[in-house]
């Protein structure tokens, strides 16, 4: 009797996930009754606002919420998150067509890509990255080009002779500041000469503005959308989870371009029929009246960073400051180098029971780092940043 198939084509295109064996070690030790400090994962551990977890009570009460929704989002939503990039940015977006609420800003990224990109478009992006945004491109059947971003200004000189030495420009472009894993910070400027090499050549920008409330020491991340024309050539994704600890509410938008919203509405009214309404409802409350939460969440965030900071310094572990997001970015100490990410973040778990992120799972230009998520209290960190001293010591 034949056997059914089962060599499934997008599913042979992924690698195996290199952060399920940090995950397997951490669990295993947890069973065994050790203390682990998970600094892995990016997993925000705030509590949502109140007044929002109170409206969602409220809204699922209503038997009226109980049915489908709509897959661009209620029209409520769509408005207060426009009228949020009105007053944090000074951008003015249509809610009609300029705006699309999505289930989380995986969800806006993987199915914009797979409405806009098709075999063989070429998808930049930086590397090392979230691994969306190199395996949503290759999902789609797009063609994933990397250059390496060890800063913004070497990125940017590695675009600038891309597009001089290519004889076709890259159909995309697909960035992400605050920067996931490298924590690398841009200014406005640097978002107009991205805005003005992608309409000087005719490439679409996907901005992933997924840590917009995390910035530090006074540094706000701009949007993409504050350039002016941007909205000719770029769309930018922005999640609940980080700057409203909402996470697991999984909602996010896309905002930008008329016709890659567009494109990403007729995909998606194929695929799902929206978020459920009483979330959506729910953030309409956060986006209109919890803008001062999500400066608390910011200090709290830097508050972590700089105990991890100053901890690996005590450490003996030298480490940059990150100017933004929710990550440090951290080299392998030199004499661990041979090891690889993997196999010294196994290495840190088995020895000090701190679980980190091998760098080797953001790319292959991630090799030599590890990343740690800012995601414990400062209590727990303190205690992670003694245990890697004890560990480096010995």
């Amino acid at each position: 009797m034949p056997q059914p198939n089962e060599n499934f084509y997008r599913i042979q295109k992924l690698p195996p996930y290199v952060f399920a064996v940090i995950n397997e070690m951490k669990a295993k030790a947890r069973a065994a009754g050790q203390d682990v400090v998970d600094l892995g994962m990016g997993n925000p551990d705030g509590a949502t606002p109140q007044i929002v977890v109170d409206k969602l009570i409220e809204a699922a009460r209503n038997p009226k919420n109980h049915r489908y929704s709509v897959s661009r989002g209620i029209q409520h939503l769509r408005e207060e998150i426009v009228k949020r990039y009105q007053r944090r940015h000074g951008v003015d977006l249509n809610p009609d067509t300029e705006a699309i609420v999505t289930m989380g800003a995986k969800d806006a990224l993987a199915h914009l890509l797979f409405a806009t990109i098709g075999p063989g478009d070429v998808v930049v992006s930086p590397n090392p990255a979230y691994p969306i945004h190199q395996y949503g491109v290759i999902m789609a059947d797009g063609h994933a080009q990397m250059l390496p971003m060890p800063t913004a200004d070497v990125f940017m000189g590695r675009l600038r002779e891309l597009y001089k030495e290519s004889a076709k420009a890259p159909k995309m472009l697909l960035i992400s500041f605050p920067h996931n894993p490298t924590t690398v910070c841009v200014d406005l400027a640097y978002m107009q000469e991205i805005v003005d090499l992608a309409r000087e050549h005719g490439t679409l920008v996907v901005h992933d503005f997924a840590y917009a409330d995390l910035g530090f020491d006074g540094y706000t991340p701009p949007s993409i959308l504050e350039v002016p024309g941007a909205k000719d050539v770029a769309v930018e994704i922005f999640s609940m989870s980080k700057s409203y600890n909402m996470a697991g509410w999984r909602i996010g938008f896309c905002l930008g371009n008329a016709k890659m919203i567009a494109a990403l509405a007729r995909i998606k009214s194929y695929l799902d029929y929206g978020a459920f309404q009483p979330v959506q409802i729910a953030a309409i409350v956060a986006i209109r009246d919890c803008d001062d939460e999500t400066y608390k969440i910011r200090e709290v965030y830097q508050k972590r960073r700089d105990v991890l900071v100053d901890g690996l310094h005590r450490a003996g572990w030298p480490v940059e400051t990150p100017q933004g997001s929710m990550f440090l970015w951290a080299p392998i100490p030199d004499r661990f180098k041979e090891l690889g990410s993997l196999e010294f973040c196994k290495l840190l778990m088995d020895k000090a029971l701190v679980g980190v992120s091998p760098g080797i799972g953001f790319g292959p230009m991630g090799e030599g780092f590890v990343r740690f998520a800012l995601i414990e209290n400062e209590h727990r960190t303190r205690q992670a940043t003694r245990s890697i001293a004890h560990f480096l010591r010995a």
